[in-house]
């Protein structure tokens, strides 16, 4: 049967991107309908195929099978769909003004007349033009985005396809579904694949063969790390993913080389095995080791002395630096390129601080980065100088895909003669590839970081490349300075670190342990610590004690841990409240955004009380709902660096609650109190640099909830997920160049 009515309220959105809206047909009656919307706005007029069903929840409801998009007749459904944001450059003012001026032919004036819209006030020739042209893509985009809807892609991916493939998006999916593994992130084989089945494909065809390699090659950077593959290891995932026997491995072979000579991939022998790379992560690898050499090489004619500096510097912050600390800021300074390493409370703050009052005294321009919003803030705090992320140094500009470019790089490089990089261990390769394309040959670089903190996110191991190589020059620091008596934080970080079982003292002020076998009675004592006996006790706010946990799943995971803390600190009484995609969003709630997006506008207010406006928010980001609109359901957040985003509801996926997080959303950060709980798991998880990483991101207070059998496995279980890069080899092959 058929429904045909106008969006009037979109109620919720689900993780399989189904929406319950709710349709007002020609009679005004309103019935709930539920399904996939290729395009989804209020006062979108639709034409609905589907049935009729119950819902316990919203009674009856209307089934969605195909969608088809109308043009809104009345004059209210014509001004609703064109202030919707849909067609760029028409919003609800200029809306109003259309229909005001044009009626019901408002929407045909638009498609085939559009210069007529230069007769209403305020809208040029030019505005008329460009109101035309949004409006005709927007047409293109409807149907491009209903066909990638039949086959099971979801809106906000269906929308990413067309930014990329524009009118030919239906041509390109018809003619080569595969090409969409290599092209869209987001695409996996499996999506390409069963569109390609639909159309009929051949099973052995070439394009399914690439894209199977090339998404094998994509999901061990993306899962693992990795940056190059074994070819025999390639070959053996692709047989499986593709459903081919190992007789058809000579077709893979074909492919393969094939590939090769198109040039989206490398092959050659390193360290006698047989290995692929994708061009992007060779050259990226390349350009970092023969950047870091230049570098490297790029020292002051004789190694200057900053011993004077160095005494007024201590003299002045009444401090005895150690020789190890001076000989580190020495290297630093007298090179083009260097690491500083070493666990918590082993001096690398300081010596930050330290060749910063230097640079300043001799009138250097220097400029501090980190990966993170929550990295560089705590830089900034402890060195009493701003900080900037990586992202926002390199001014990041949204593409159209999604994805984002930057603005400072070869051509427009950095105005800075040193710039220092804190935690490193967090930078992927693709990042700092981007960073030393914008770093002048003249400038020093100096990398701080834990080499025994967790690995970075995205693909490639720099740090311990870096370091491992041994052609850049290094600084490790071992010794314990920042060390009050009774803490226990910093010491047990360093036992853990070295596989040995903490020090268990509960009478100790900052470090405890809560033995307990029992998963349901640990997440009861992990709630009870967070809303009550860590505020109690140590007058410490619960926004400021984060739950890390090493999973999402189980009683003590963070999906779990998130639910129940939100009731306890955050309960729902009055006012408007959100639910999507099984996550309750309420005014107050500690939320964290889990992708980066370029295009989010935010305002903060600045130092002189000046509103700065600007774009972007980065995964990992953590702040509050201050406001939830009643009406819209958009949801404003307000992040701990000041920014003030809205989200519409659409975009919500965007943001997960954050009373609880997993440890590897944690690095870089740094807070009050953490309590951990210990869980059993995987042996390639439950791992030594885990729970190292968790706590040596607490600042004042840790606490470990679980068994101690548990937390015996964690320390010694030193397992590190072994990375195949290639930066470490190339460095070396750099380093033979400017000296044979």
């Amino acid at each position: 049967m058929k429904l045909i009515g106008t969006i009037e309220d979109i109620i919720f959105r689900n993780e399989q991107n189904n929406y319950t809206v709710l349709i007002v047909n020609s009679n005004n009656q309103r019935i709930t309908a539920v399904g996939k919307f290729p395009q989804i706005s209020e006062g979108l007029s639709v034409e609905l195929e589907g049935q009729t069903s119950v819902n316990s929840k919203y009674g009856e409801q209307f089934s969605v099978q195909e969608v088809k998009i109308l043009q809104p007749s009345s004059c209210l459904a014509i001004e609703r769909y064109l202030s919707s944001g849909i067609i760029k450059g028409v919003g609800p003012v200029t809306a109003k003004k259309i229909v005001d001026k044009f009626k019901t032919d408002a929407l045909a004036i638009v498609e085939l007349n559009p210069m007529r819209l230069a007769e209403i006030k305020g809208i040029s020739k030019n505005k008329a033009f460009e109101i035309g042209n949004a409006y005709a893509e927007c047409r293109v985009m409807q149907e491009a985005v209903m066909f990638l809807q039949s086959h099971s892609i979801s809106t906000n991916l269906a929308l990413k396809i067309f930014n990329i493939y524009k009118e030919n998006t239906v041509n390109q999916v018809k003619t080569n579904p595969y090409k969409l593994v290599e092209d869209i992130d987001g695409i996996g084989f499996a999506t390409a694949d069963a569109i390609a089945q639909k159309t009929g494909v051949d099973p052995m065809s070439e394009d399914r063969i690439k894209a199977g390699l090339f998404h094998c090659l994509k999901q061990a950077s993306d899962k693992e790390g990795h940056t190059y593959l074994v070819k025999s290891c390639l070959y053996d995932n692709a047989l499986k993913l593709l459903n081919f026997l190992p007789q058809d491995t000579p077709k893979l072979e074909q492919v393969l080389e094939f590939m090769t000579i198109e040039g989206s991939v490398k092959c050659f022998t390193h360290h006698g095995e047989d290995i692929v790379v994708t061009n992007r992560f060779y050259y990226q690898e390349l350009y970092v080791a023969r950047k870091l050499m230049l570098l490297s090489q790029n020292i002051f004619e004789g190694q200057i002395d900053f011993s004077s500096h160095i005494s007024e510097y201590q003299a002045l912050n009444k401090i005895t630096l150690n020789t190890d600390q001076i000989q580190a800021i020495t290297t630093a300074l007298n090179h083009g390129a260097s690491v500083i390493t070493g666990g918590p409370g082993t001096g690398k703050t300081t010596i930050v601080r330290c060749i910063l009052n230097i640079l300043e005294a001799t009138r250097k321009k220097v400029l501090l980065l980190a990966p993170t919003g929550r990295a560089s803030k705590r830089l900034s705090e402890s060195c009493g100088q701003e900080a900037k992320t990586i992202h926002r140094a390199l001014e990041t500009n949204p593409t159209k895909d999604g994805g984002s470019i930057f603005h400072r790089n070869e051509s427009n490089p950095l105005d800075a003669d040193v710039i220092i990089i804190d935690e490193m261990s967090m930078v992927d390769i693709s990042l700092f590839c981007s960073l030393l394309k914008a770093i002048r040959p003249t400038a020093r670089v100096i990398m701080v970081g834990d080499k025994d903190q967790l690995q970075s996110v995205g693909a490639g191991n720099v740090l311990r490349d870096i370091i491992e190589s041994q052609q850049i020059q290094v600084s490790f620091l071992n010794q314990i300075y920042r060390q009050d008596k009774d803490s226990l934080i910093i010491v047990n970080a360093h036992l853990i670190n070295n596989g040995k079982m903490p020090t268990i003292n509960n009478s100790s002020k900052d470090f405890f342990y809560e033995q307990n076998n029992n998963p349901e009675d640990c997440a009861s004592k992990i709630i009870d610590m967070v809303a009550t006996r860590l505020p109690n006790y140590f007058k410490i706010d619960s926004d400021r004690i984060q739950v890390l946990a090493p999973m999402r799943a189980g009683v003590c995971g963070i999906d779990n841990l998130n639910k129940q803390l939100q009731q306890v600190l955050n309960p729902h009484f009055k006012g408007a409240q959100i639910e999507q995609e099984f996550i309750k969003y309420r005014v107050g709630d500690k939320v964290m955004q889990i992708v980066n997006n370029y295009e989010l506008e935010y305002y903060k207010i600045g130092e002189r009380g000046e509103r700065v406006e600007g774009m972007g928010v980065y995964n990992g980001d953590i702040g509050h709902i201050i406001e939830i609109l009643p009406n819209t359901y958009d949801v404003t957040v307000k992040f701990e660096d000041g920014k003030v985003c809205t989200y519409p509801r659409s975009e919500l996926h965007q943001l997960t609650l954050a009373y609880a997080i997993t440890i590897h959303k944690s690095q870089g950060s740094e807070f009050d109190a953490v309590v951990i709980p210990l869980v059993s798991g995987a042996p390639i998880i439950i791992t030594r640099n885990l729970l190292y990483t968790a706590i040596t991101r607490a600042k004042k207070v840790v606490v470990l909830i679980g068994s101690k059998q548990n937390l015996s496995r964690m320390i010694y279980n030193n397992y590190t997920a072994k990375r195949f890069t290639l930066l470490k080899d190339y460095l070396r092959d750099e380093c033979k160049k400017y000296n044979p």
